[in-house]
């Protein structure tokens, strides 16, 4: 069976999409800040799962393409900031009772098996899948964020001088501070989900897909790239002031030049007088 999930947008406004889909005669069940909703498939009396999580990402279990593709749909009128770019990853399930509440992973393969059909336990492996295709985006605007800063070391050594004036700077620092601020504040990435804070018996799932997708070793490498961008930064924004304080130096000697032009010029008798004494 598939399972899939998407980062199609920054956020979702979470309880107005649980209102609408409401109306629409779906019966979302809310865990925490999680929307879980329970679809029939056609023809069958099987269940498919649909989870929608509040940093715009949705994890569905047993559906078709065609049916992601709707959950989707009714979930873009409430989406924040729609992103250009639609996050997927693809997954597939099997059930074995055998298991005893846990999880067996072939990392070959990207098969999961899973000890039985409990919501719970989709939800517990949905968090970390979530948390997965929203690094993806993260992984995705940093590598722009980088691609657009990797000219200017050369630049800089080749010139000896800045080519971003200190606004367009500003506003690069800005965004970087936003990437991260997204990232290690407003998603939920690096603390472990508050889910299961009061059902602690699914967090070994959790940790167990966490760590099969490697999520912490991720948040890790983007932060250290990160930091390196914001050195980089760090360094212009010191060669700006640099260059500001050589200006105001350049400025005050020429005001003291033209002071002393215009004594010279306003005492020209006296300093003429002085200048017959001195010869």
């Amino acid at each position: 069976m598939r399972c899939a999930s998407f980062c199609s947008a920054e956020s979702y406004r979470i309880d107005e999409f649980a209102k609408f889909l409401r109306s629409e005669g779906f019966e979302p069940k809310f865990y925490d800040d999680v929307i879980h909703i329970e679809v029939t498939l056609a023809n069958s009396n099987v269940l498919s799962d649909a989870f929608y999580f509040p940093y715009g990402c949705l994890v569905t279990w047993n559906m078709s393409e065609e049916q992601e593709l709707q959950m989707l749909e009714i979930s873009e009128e409430f989406q924040k900031k729609i992103g250009q770019i639609l996050f997927k990853d693809i997954s597939y399930y099997s059930i074995n009772a055998d298991l005893d509440d846990v999880i067996d992973i072939d990392e070959e393969e990207d098969h999961i098996v899973l000890p039985s059909s409990d919501p719970f336990v989709k939800l517990a492996l949905s968090h970390a899948f979530s948390q997965s295709v929203k690094l993806r985006s993260f992984e995705q605007s940093i590598s722009l964020t980088i691609e657009k800063t990797r000219h200017l070391p050369d630049e800089l050594a080749q010139k000896g001088r800045i080519p971003l004036s200190s606004q367009k700077l500003a506003k690069l620092m800005g965004e970087l501070f936003a990437q991260r601020d997204s990232m290690n504040l407003d998603s939920d990435i690096l603390d472990i989900p508050e889910f299961f804070w009061r059902r602690p018996k699914y967090e070994p799932i959790y940790e167990r897909a966490s760590n099969y997708l490697d999520i912490q070793a991720r948040v890790a490498i983007l932060n250290r790239k990160l930091d390196r961008v914001y050195e980089l930064y760090g360094v212009l924004s010191e060669e700006h002031k640099h260059l500001h304080s050589t200006r105001l130096e350049i400025v005050i000697i020429l005001l003291i030049m033209v002071e002393v032009i215009f004594s010279v010029f306003r005492d020209w008798d006296l300093v003429a007088q002085l200048w017959k004494i001195l010869t």
